[in-house]
C-alpha cells in the first residue's frame, strides 16, 4: 500500500503541477489581452523537448539537474504522504543547491550569473520556510504533516503572520515576478535564460518537470495551514490553495522584476517582522 501511494504521488504530482502551469499561462494570456496557448501546452512542450537532442556541455552539467529532480521528488513524497516537514524542507533546499551547481558546471557566464541569483533567492526565502516549520511545530508539537492536519484548529488561526510571510516568499519558489531573478518562464523578459541557458532537449524537460513538482510542494505548504481533522476543512484548504495560486499569477503580471538587493531585503524584512513577531506573540499567549 505504501509503495502504491508513493508511485501515485510520483505520477500524479507532476501531472497536476503541469496542469496548473497550463492554467497559469491561459490566465496570464487573458490578463494581457491575448488568446494564449491551450491548457495542455506545458505537456506538449515537455514531450517536444524529450524528442530533441540534448547538447551536453559536460557530464556534471547534466548530472546535477537529475539529482535535483530526485531530491524534489523525495520532498513531494514526504509532504504528500504526511511525513516530516522539516526533512522535506532540507531535501528541497538540497535539490535547489544541486540545481545551482548545474548552472556553475556549464562554465557559461550567463549560467553563472543565473546560479548566483538562484543562491540569492535561496538566501531570501529559506529563513521564512524554516520559520513556517518552527511555527507549525510550536502550535502542533509535531513536524509531521499528518499530525498538523489532524488537529481541531487550523494553523492559520495561530500563525497569520507566518502564513502571510509564506505567501510572500512563494513568489520566489514559483519563479514569478517581481522575484524571478535566476531564470524566466516568459520569453519577452530576457533573451538569455539565466541558469538554464546551456540546457536543451531532455535536460530542459527535466527542469520543467522539476518545477511542476515544486508548484505542488509550495501549494502543499499552503494546504497545511487550513486543513484540520474535519473533512470539510480539506475542501476549504484546496480553495485556499487555488486562491493563493491565482494571487501569485496576478502579482506576476502586475510587477516588474526587482533587483536582487530589493528582493533579498524585502524577504528578510517580511521574515523578521511578520514571522518573528508572530512567533513571539504566540509564545507569550500559548
Amino acid at each position: 500500500m505504501i509503495i502504491l501511494i508513493i508511485i501515485g504521488i510520483i505520477i500524479i504530482a507532476p501531472l497536476v503541477g503541469g496542469l496548473l502551469t497550463g492554467i497559469d499561462r491561459v490566465i496570464t494570456a487573458r490578463m494581457q489581452g491575448r488568446q494564449g496557448p491551450p491548457v495542455l501546452q506545458p505537456f506538449y512542450d515537455v514531450l517536444k523537448l524529450i524528442q530533441k537532442e540534448s547538447i551536453e556541455v559536460n557530464s556534471m552539467h547534466r548530472f546535477y539537474i537529475y539529482v535535483s529532480l530526485i531530491f524534489v521528488i523525495f520532498t513531494a513524497v514526504i509532504l504528500l504522504s504526511g511525513g516530516d516537514m522539516l526533512l522535506a524542507v532540507f531535501a528541497l533546499t538540497l535539490g535547489s543547491v544541486f540545481f545551482v551547481l548545474g548552472g556553475y558546471a556549464s562554465n557559461s557566464p550567463y549560467s553563472t550569473i543565473g546560479s548566483e541569483r538562484e543562491l540569492l533567492q535561496i538566501m531570501a526565502y529559506e529563513p521564512m520556510v524554516l520559520l513556517v516549520c518552527v511555527g507549525l511545530y510550536y502550535v502542533d508539537k509535531s513536524f509531521f504533516v499528518k499530525d498538523i492536519i489532524s488537529t481541531s484548529m487550523p494553523a492559520i488561526v495561530h500563525l497569520p503572520g507566518v502564513f502571510i510571510g509564506l505567501v510572500f516568499i512563494l513568489t520566489f519558489k514559483l519563479r514569478k515576478s517581481p522575484f524571478d531573478l535566476s531564470m524566466s518562464h516568459h520569453g519577452h523578459q530576457e533573451i538569455v535564460k539565466g541558469i538554464t541557458t546551456e540546457y536543451s532537449g531532455r535536460d530542459l524537460a527535466v527542469i520543467e518537470v522539476t518545477h511542476w513538482y515544486e508548484v505542488i510542494i509550495t501549494l502543499t505548504l499552503v494546504f497545511v495551514f487550513f486543513a484540520t481533522e474535519a473533512p470539510i476543512s480539506r475542501v476549504f484548504a484546496l480553495v485556499a490553495c487555488a486562491l493563493i495560486y491565482f494571487l501569485e499569477i496576478i502579482i506576476d503580471n502586475s510587477f516588474a522584476r526587482l533587483k536582487w538587493q530589493q528582493a533579498l531585503n524585502s524577504a528578510w524584512i517580511v521574515t523578521g517582522i511578520l514571522g518573528t513577531i508572530n512567533l513571539l506573540i504566540l509564545s507569550y499567549f500559548h
